[in-house]
């Protein structure tokens, strides 16, 4: 059994030239690159497939011997990698991100994470980066899931550009992990491409009135747009990009909160479980500062959309990121 082939993104997605020079690199493609890499130079590297499609042209034809695809059988996908870990290898196992944790959870809690076992789930599709396939392909639970599995790194990287360093250091880590990427290209932030090492947050600007903490591409995209329209209201408002969900780097939290007037947070996600209740639980813990979170609400809604249309159709954007570290401005002493 096939999935069909993969929808087109939808008029007005990526409009014209110059939208398209301003565009990051294909996170799938990316990370195929880096999967390549790091088979080439392990030999334990073994690819999982549930015919998401794009992995058998890719990885199949340079090791067919070490590609294997399970079909649509996301909880098989699991167990598989279990044993083949138990074996030595080094499963990397690949699935859409509404299935990672909802169709096949039991088995990545019991079979994966139960045994500690060094499998990389990555969960492609992330959050409404599959809209155009319609609201049965939202992924906006799945790191609350996953966050809550002990011993799962959960990691979340902010720009396709830094998707092989992240895949080199997940790579290195002793037990399970999951990794989430968007489908498509979505725009690189400006300026060279940062350092990423896993468990530390990243300062993208400095501010010292309020700060603005998201994961993923679009919300740290929608964080700096914010940052430079209070910039010109005078405020200073510090970016940070916590792309380790877990384990939490609650040092650099603290230091990055620390003296502000408050803490927005942006995701692609629900606000329960997330981004925003991973800082709350560092930050608030320590600090007496307010946080607002800048999430997906409401009901899906029937509309099909791109990425960015559906996210800000549902309350994530750089407007009400804007009005969020506003509110906290006209709330402090």
């Amino acid at each position: 059994m096939s999935r069909a082939p993969a929808a087109a993104d939808p008029p007005g997605a990526a409009a014209g030239q110059d939208a398209q020079a301003a565009l990051g690199p294909d996170p799938r493609a990316a990370y195929r690159e880096a999967l390549l890499e790091l088979a080439a130079a392990d030999p334990r590297v073994i690819c999982l497939d549930s015919d998401t499609g794009g992995l058998e042209n890719t990885f199949g034809e340079r090791f067919p011997e070490r590609y294997v695809n399970v079909g649509i059988a996301e909880a098989n996908l699991m167990t598989v990698a279990a044993g083949l870990a138990r074996r030595g290898f080094i499963p990397y196992v690949h699935t859409m991100a509404a299935f990672a944790t909802m169709r096949a959870g039991e088995f990545l809690k019991l079979d994966v994470v139960g045994n500690r076992l060094p499998v990389r789930v990555v969960a492609t599709h992330g959050g409404v980066s599959a809209a155009h396939f319609g609201t049965s392909h939202f992924a906006l639970e799945d790191l609350a899931v996953a966050r809550v599995l002990a011993d799962l790194a959960v990691v979340v990287p902010g720009d396709a550009r830094q998707i092989g360093a992240a895949v080199g250091q997940v790579h290195e880590l002793p037990g399970p992990a999951y990794l989430r990427l968007g489908r498509s290209a979505t725009p690189a932030p400006p300026g060279p491409v940062p350092g990423l090492l896993l468990g530390r947050v990243r300062v993208l600007r400095e501010g010292a009135d309020v700060t603005l903490v998201a994961a993923g591409p679009l919300p740290l995209l929608f964080a700096l747009e914010a940052a430079d329209v209070l910039a010109g209201d005078g405020i200073g408002a510090q970016v940070l990009d916590l792309h380790t969900l877990h384990p939490v780097d609650r040092d650099g939290l603290l230091a990055g909160c620390r003296g502000r007037a408050g803490v927005v947070t942006v995701e692609e996600h629900r606000p329960q479980g997330g981004l925003g209740d991973a800082v709350a639980e560092v930050v608030s813990a320590e600090l007496a500062v307010p946080l607002l979170r800048v999430a997906v609400r409401g009901r899906p809604g029937t509309r099909v959309a791109d990425q960015r249309t559906a996210l800000e159709a549902h309350g994530v954007s750089t407007g009400a990121v804007v009005d969020a570290a506003r509110g906290l401005l006209a709330r402090a002493p």
